[in-house]
């Protein structure tokens, strides 16, 4: 079952969420800054912005 575009954007934008909210608390020092969770943050805000612009192209071409 494919999924919508829309809900393609919605996980895509979770995904930066979740990478920025990791990097942010690393920044501040809520948590501590570790080689694997810089790597999971960084590639969660990768993923979601693939997933995202992904998302969005699907959402333009169906539109047309």
């Amino acid at each position: 079952m494919p999924t919508s575009p829309l809900r393609l954007m919605f996980y895509g934008f979770l995904l930066l969420l979740l990478g920025f909210l990791l990097a942010f608390a690393m920044v501040i020092k809520i948590i501590e800054a570790g080689f694997l969770l810089s790597f999971i943050s960084y590639g969660a805000s990768l993923s979601g912005l693939i997933i995202g612009m992904y998302g969005a192209a699907s959402f333009a071409k169906s539109r047309r």
